[in-house]
């Protein structure tokens, strides 16, 4: 695997690439968001540090997420929620903060391989196992898992692929309750990802885009379930 690390410490980025190099893979060290852009088409796998001192690592994140596909981790001393959250939407795969225990985070490289490497995961994805093959529809939700788009009332709306798996997941058995558990084994590849925010911030970021609060369906101490959403305007009685 080639991997390309953003980092702009010296000290830290040695560590790594040391580490991954003990792995087998091959690492470019770039320090600077412009170069990481420049060469970010070439990479199998990113190390993304935050705290770059040409750009705001989220924002470098979004548009790294523009032009690759590649898995990705942020690596970086951001603890707050805030830049978690922010982190998982904008495209990360996993979020990890620092000071972090090496074999942790190759641990964590190894997961995000291969969940991204399953079929449902990649950019031109297969569909979730025995799911439908016409689009799902769900109120004027429509989700066309073999196109990996989603309309609301006619119009796409973007996901990340992250979001687009989660909501396929869903949509491929609509009548049922699906565990945490299970979402996070099926997508993330780990069921025990449970302790993170990572399924819920991404259902969180399914609802804002869609504006249909109510096309992911939460039961309480168990999962989620695709629903059936309303337009705002018919709840409230037409406009």
């Amino acid at each position: 695997m080639h991997a390309l690390l953003v980092e702009d410490d010296d000290r830290m980025a040695q560590a790594l690439g040391t580490a991954l190099a003990q792995r087998g893979h091959t690492v470019r060290r770039v320090a600077r968001a412009q170069d990481a852009l420049r060469h970010v088409r070439e990479a199998e796998f990113v190390l993304l540090d935050l705290g770059l001192p040409d750009l705001d690592g989220i924002e470098l994140l979004r548009r790294l997420r523009t032009v690759c596909d590649a898995p990705l981790i942020v690596v970086t001393a951001r603890c707050e929620e805030r830049d978690i959250v922010l982190g998982l939407r904008a495209g990360a795969d996993d979020y990890v903060v620092k000071p972090f225990r090496m074999a942790e985070l190759m641990a964590r490289i190894d997961t995000v391989r291969r969940r991204t490497d399953m079929p449902s995961a990649r950019s031109g994805g297969g569909l979730p196992e025995a799911g439908p093959r016409e689009p799902v529809r769900a109120g004027d939700v429509e989700v066309d898992l073999a196109g990996r788009t989603v309309t609301v009332a006619g119009g796409e709306v973007r996901l990340t692929r992250r979001e687009f798996d989660v909501l396929a997941h869903l949509a491929a058995r609509p009548d049922e309750v699906h565990a945490r558990e299970e979402i996070l084994d099926r997508i993330w590849g780990d069921a025990f990802l449970a302790a993170s925010r990572s399924l819920d911030v991404h259902v969180a970021g399914i609802r804002a885009k869609t504006g249909r609060s109510e096309l992911v369906r939460t039961v309480r101490g168990f999962g989620y379930q695709l629903g059936c959403p309303t337009p705002r305007e018919e709840r409230d009685g037409g406009p």
